[in-house]
């Protein structure tokens, strides 16, 4: 059984920059089992699974070693198959997912949006775990939804940061943001996930859903720039709609084919 096969960098200007993402477009759903086998397989943050459901596109996100509940580049890099290869009509695919409900990614030129529910935050005290992992650095502790949030002073703190990836890994959430103003955008950040089998995530369109609100309530902005400040670094337009957050970026199509997988009894 062939199915079809890409490797897409999202939030990327160009090739080998940005997050890459696998996409695989099935005609029903497999079993969660397999889908995680293909995940681990492909060895990268995120593979997205795609299924075509009446007017929408269903989609899940898995790690090497998890299901998430959301994952935004893993989404753009989706929106950008559909387009480019595989002759989506019209500029706007309406995507579900059953854990984070309706999204939705819009087309203008080669730029794509995302269209995802905001995830505000509550300061909260430094869980003891996040002051052994990030040492004694001086920051304010938010939590939201999925993530814990550390603000930092300034970009330089942020780009300096060595987490001890093991106390991190015992936190009870996806992952950890770091993030303080940029220099010549309007805030930098940095995420970490070891928990999720991603000690440093490239890019991380969803922690921007966190980041945007937060960022846009201490600049009085509802438009802003953002940097990703890995080592493959990303860039990204965030606009604040409400209780949803717009996040534009672009994306690259590195690799296409198919999956062989065995049409047996002992396929899971």
């Amino acid at each position: 059984m062939k199915i079809p096969l890409y490797q897409v960098d999202a939030f990327a200007e160009q090739l080998f920059r940005g997050n890459p993402a696998a996409v695989c477009l099935f005609e029903s759903w497999p079993s969660g089992e397999l889908m995680q086998m293909i995940a681990a397989e492909n060895n990268l943050a995120e593979t997205a699974f795609v299924v075509p459901a009446g007017e929408v596109m269903e989609i899940r996100w898995f790690t090497p070693v998890m299901e998430v509940d959301l994952c935004g580049h893993a989404t753009l890099a989706s929106a950008h198959v559909l387009f480019a290869h595989e002759g989506f009509p019209g500029d706007r695919i309406s995507f579900l997912s059953l854990r984070s409900g309706p999204l939705a990614v819009g087309r203008k030129g080669e730029v794509l949006t995302l269209d995802f529910p905001a995830d505000p935050v509550r300061e909260c005290a430094v869980p003891d775990l996040l002051v052994r992992g990030f040492g004694r650095a001086k920051a304010t502790c938010f939590k939201g939804r999925d993530d814990f949030m550390m603000v930092f002073g300034t970009q330089e703190e942020v780009e300096a940061l060595q987490p001890d990836f093991r106390e991190l890994r015992a936190l009870e959430s996806r992952g950890v943001i770091a993030t303080a103003p940029g220099r010549t955008v309007d805030f930098v950040s940095r995420f970490f996930a070891p928990g999720a089998g991603i000690d440093e995530d490239p890019v991380t369109g969803s922690a921007h859903t966190t980041l945007a609100p937060y960022w846009s309530g201490v600049l009085g902005k509802t438009i802003l720039s953002a940097r990703q400040l890995s080592a493959r670094g990303g860039s990204l337009l965030c606009e604040i709609r409400g209780e949803r957050v717009l996040i534009s970026g672009k994306a690259q199509t590195y690799l296409t084919g198919h999956l062989e997988l065995p049409l047996s009894s002992d396929t899971p």
